[in-house]
């Protein structure tokens, strides 16, 4: 008996918290209803919602994706003649394989390429170098489906860039230029373009690598540092934008790399292309300091130390006349103590060809400085 006494009043103990913890979830159902609901009162908060559907990628495109145009080239190419008799135009494979003309298709034909670019100024374009270098007739396509035929205001094929205007009356929508001094490894990369004619194609990555020399990537006969991501860049992406996460660009998109290594893309940072311009503009060529010697950087790990040593010297070039030789290791340049190649490159940049510049270096255990002419690059190609 005392036991199911004791079972009875447990029970009903139960049951008697169970109404009282029901009745204090009632009691929230019936006084919540304002803090719960007053939210959904707010009139701004429908346009927050609607916001904070559009991503960062739509946000920054949409301020940047407008300006970004096609570039359409023609040029006209002469074949060279060769003998019908050639039994190696008998067989038509040989023309997929090694890209040669059967003699009946040897006839002069117009070669049609695309790319990128985009409106920087009041009609003026920049792009790459090598997407109208050698063609006659430039076509510019805007988004808006309207096209204009483009004018060639220069190019440098040293760091691969170009600046167009456009032939016809604006206004033209512009993008927003950023700063590439401030970009950090890490930070978002959204490269736009209209790859195969399709426009603005867009991919998102992230910026990999910082100041890559483009002899790291054994290109030699240009003259550039650039920004590497992993966002996807396709053929006819070339010399469109690199967008930091605000829609500006802080990039031109210049390469692809294929084979070992694939998925790695590379651009010019705005900062240069923005010098590199305004030369073109107000110049139509630009003009490159050099010395006339190739540099390679040595890390010293044991002593936690980088040298920057003289790998090669250019025949008859200012550094050979001003006395640099092989295996010289280069301790400062002007006022400006060198630690890596690019300050060797940087520094002589700024000094331009029309002063020497000084130069400090240590070849074996002796302290030697050297009096220099920097020139142009294009009178060290004529040498």
């Amino acid at each position: 008996m005392h036991s199911k006494n004791i079972r009875k009043s447990t029970l009903k103990r139960n049951i008697h918290e169970k109404i009282i913890i029901s009745s204090a979830i009632t009691i929230c159902a019936l006084f919540s209803p304002n803090v719960i609901s007053q939210p959904l009162m707010n009139s701004n908060f429908n346009g927050v919602n609607k916001n904070s559907n559009k991503s960062f990628v739509t946000k920054a495109v949409e301020k940047t994706g407008s300006s970004v145009v096609t570039i359409d080239t023609q040029r006209l190419v002469k074949n060279r003649k060769l003998p019908r008799n050639n039994q190696l135009f008998l067989d038509p494979y040989f023309e997929r394989f090694f890209g040669l003309d059967l003699p009946y298709d040897n006839q002069p034909r117009i070669e049609q390429s695309q790319g990128s670019g985009f409106i920087f100024a009041d009609g003026l374009i920049i792009t790459n170098s090598h997407v109208v270098n050698g063609f006659d007739n430039v076509i510019i396509g805007l988004t808006n489906g309207k096209k204009y035929k483009g004018k060639l205001i220069g190019q440098d094929f040293f760091t691969d860039l170009a600046v167009l205007k456009i032939e016809g009356t604006g206004p033209w929508p512009k993008a927003k230029l950023g700063d590439s001094s401030k970009i950090k490894v890490g930070d978002w990369a959204i490269a736009v373009g209209n790859p195969f004619g399709l426009e603005n194609t867009v991919t998102l990555g992230i910026v990999s690598n910082l100041k890559r020399n483009v002899t790291q990537l054994g290109i030699y006969d240009k003259k550039l540092e650039l920004i590497q991501t992993d966002a996807a860049i396709n053929p006819g992406n070339s010399g469109g934008p690199l967008l930091n996460s605000n829609g500006e660009v802080i990039g031109i998109n210049t390469l692809i790399r294929s084979g070992p290594g694939a998925g790695l893309s590379f651009a010019i940072p705005i900062n240069k292309a923005k010098e590199i311009a305004a030369q073109l503009i107000k110049n139509g060529k630009v003009i490159h300091p050099m010395i006339g010697i190739s540099l390679i950087d040595e890390n010293k790990f044991e002593i936690n130390n980088n040298a920057v040593k003289v790998g090669y010297v250019i025949p008859n070039s200012p550094a050979e006349k001003g006395g640099i030789m092989v295996n010289d290791i280069i301790i400062k340049v002007g006022n400006k103590d060198i630690k890596t190649a690019s300050d060797v490159i940087s520094e002589i940049s700024k000094n331009g060809i029309n002063k020497q510049i000084n130069i400090l270096l240590k070849r074996g255990n002796n302290l030697i400085r050297l009096k220099v002419l920097p020139t142009d690059i294009t009178n060290l190609k004529n040498q």
